[in-house]
């Protein structure tokens, strides 16, 4: 069954053009000039991964994002002629999983939604008879079943990428791991140079694990080479 992208943005034009190439790639469009319009799609129809633009009428894609995070949990890639670091950064807080500037490349915005439902898929295949169905350390648990985060019992919800880290500091409490070996693990990609998208998923991560993120008891930073999580002995009261 062909995969359904929703594209959002108040440009004819680039919705018209992104639709040539999905149509191409053998994908099912929906269309939206605004963010009412794509809630609407969202909470009606079935989709697989979404394209925002930032800047729209009614409704921008900050707002979006925010809302339906709420809610769903399928890719979301951002494209927007909003280039600023502050502007990427604040997407991917919000739960954006990548981040497109324009003006951009159509292939490269179909290499990417391929690799955004690639690790979708992956992340939501079902378990063969796991070995360890969750792991525990302090008031975390990490339930590989459901890949869902219980802090003392509450559940917390969490992106493919947050899962995939957490699953990676919790496996090894102690150990230190560069952000080279932090990127190619959760983004399953070539570790090509230093830039925010680890930063920004440890910033967010912290946010759900640590009862104050600015002072984090869970995932340290260690300067200079990359981060740890505390060992359970760290962690006793």
């Amino acid at each position: 069954m062909p995969k359904t992208i929703l594209v959002v943005d108040d440009d004819p034009d680039i919705i018209d053009m992104l639709k040539l190439y999905l149509d191409a790639e053998g994908y099912k469009t929906l269309e939206a000039f605004d963010g009412k319009t794509a809630l609407e799609h969202l909470r009606s129809r079935h989709v697989d991964l979404a394209l925002f633009d930032i800047m729209m009428p009614l409704i921008d894609g900050f707002q979006l994002l925010r809302m339906m995070r709420q809610d769903y949990k399928i890719p979301v890639i951002l494209i927007s002629a909003k280039n600023q670091e502050l502007d990427k950064i604040t997407g991917l807080k919000l739960g954006a999983d990548d981040y497109v500037s324009k003006p951009f490349s159509p292939l490269e915005v179909m290499a990417r939604i391929q690799a955004q439902l690639r690790r979708s898929c992956e992340f939501n295949e079902p378990l063969e008879a796991p070995a360890v169905s969750e792991t525990c350390v302090g008031d975390l648990q990490l339930d590989h079943r459901e890949c869902m985060l219980y802090i003392k019992g509450t559940p917390i919800s969490l992106s493919a990428i947050e899962y995939k880290l957490l699953k990676l500091f919790m496996g090894e409490p102690g150990r230190v791991f560069t952000k080279k070996q932090i990127f190619e693990h959760a983004w399953d990609e070539l570790y090509l140079a230093d830039d925010n998208a680890v930063m920004v998923q440890i910033s967010r991560l912290r946010d759900k694990i640590e009862a104050c993120p600015r002072k984090p008891v869970y995932i340290k930073t260690i300067r200079g080479l990359g981060y740890r999580f505390a060992k359970k002995d760290e962690l006793q009261p």
